[in-house]
């Protein structure tokens, strides 16, 4: 391909890495109707990233083309890894726990590179142009079935993180984080290795799982560092609300006693009665008096009703929330 970038390679299987940006543009409106929502957010998805692959010279001519179509036509008959539901795979064993052979090993890598080597070469040939309803499904079917194939590689080789992890020897990093990490890593070497130089996946893996394990660990000596202190969500300050609103309520009290002891809001004798009984305020003083009064009692004092109670306390509360308010507007 014209941009192909050389990174790695061997003289004896003729292996190159292959790096492509796509520029090809989404199909026709038309032709994106006729595909499922699915598809489309993955075909969008896949013009927005880079794609690569490990080239192998075999992927021109010879048998391994012919091979993969043999494989398109016939793919449930292929050593699939998929889990069943109860959790086990084909042959009965847990997921993460089946040993690839070499050959088996070299026949997945080979088939994983083939499918995104076919994806680069519809992306490569539709540079800067719409592709065609015909080549977006040719592209979605590709990089799914070297996403399958990914699978496959990965499930088998994730017990080598978990044994890893178990053997490491750095502290303070939980087991559980080691294992992202080094699940982060091993997706890195699949995309990564060269199968046909003949060395297993697992010698070329451990040295990218273990330097993330080390990553890990640095991370964790500066976290250490910065934060001596371990988390405790008893020392964390839960009541901050509530204590600004207690506040708050306490500055309000504190200026309606103001307001009522100057009498700012003009209140008559009645009005101040009527507050002083039912607030419990003395003489509007700063200390509480004898125990709130109910609308009944207040009646009683007064001689009134007990609704005409609540409308003198209704009219003291106007006049006196218009003082609050005007306060409220100068000091702003």
């Amino acid at each position: 391909m014209r941009n192909a970038t050389i990174t790695a390679r061997s003289s004896d299987t003729a292996t190159v890495v292959r790096k492509l940006r796509p520029t090809a543009l989404l199909p026709t409106p038309a032709a994106l109707r006729q595909l499922a929502p699915h598809a489309v957010e993955h075909l969008t998805k896949r013009l927005a990233e880079p794609v690569e692959c490990v080239y192998h010279a075999s992927f021109r001519g010879g048998t391994w083309p012919r091979a993969i179509d043999e494989f398109l036509r016939t793919w449930e008959r292929w050593p699939k890894r998929a889990t069943t539901a109860e959790g086990q795979n084909a042959a009965g064993r847990q997921p993460g726990t089946e040993v690839l052979t070499p050959e088996e090993e070299q026949n997945l890598f080979l088939r994983f590179n083939y499918c995104r080597y076919r994806v680069l070469r519809v992306l490569d040939r539709f540079r800067k142009r719409r592709l065609t309803l015909a080549a977006a499904r040719e592209l979605l079917r590709w990089d799914e079935l070297a996403q399958d194939v990914r699978t496959d590689i990965v499930r088998a080789n994730t017990s080598l993180v978990l044994a890893m992890a178990r053997r490491s020897k750095n502290s303070g990093v939980e087991l559980g984080e080691l294992v992202s990490e080094g699940n982060l890593a091993l997706l890195r070497c699949v995309d990564k290795f060269d199968a046909a130089r003949g060395f297993k996946f697992s010698t070329y893996a451990c040295r990218a799982i273990l330097a993330s394990f080390s990553r890990a660990g640095a991370k964790a000596a500066r976290h250490r560092a910065q934060f001596p202190t371990p988390y405790d969500p008893a020392m964390e300050r839960s009541d901050f609300v509530e204590t600004r609103r207690e506040h708050t309520e306490h500055e309000c009290v504190d200026e309606l006693k103001h307001i009522l002891f100057e009498n700012s809001a003009e209140l008559n004798q009645v009005e101040r009665k009527v507050l002083a009984a039912r607030f419990s305020l003395e003489q509007f003083g700063a200390k509480p008096g004898p125990r709130r009064k109910t609308l009944d009692q207040v009646g009683d004092l007064l001689g009134v009703s007990k609704e005409r109670v609540r409308q003198i306390q209704n009219q003291a509360m106007i006049k006196i929330r218009a003082v609050l308010e005007e306060r409220l507007l100068a000091a702003s």
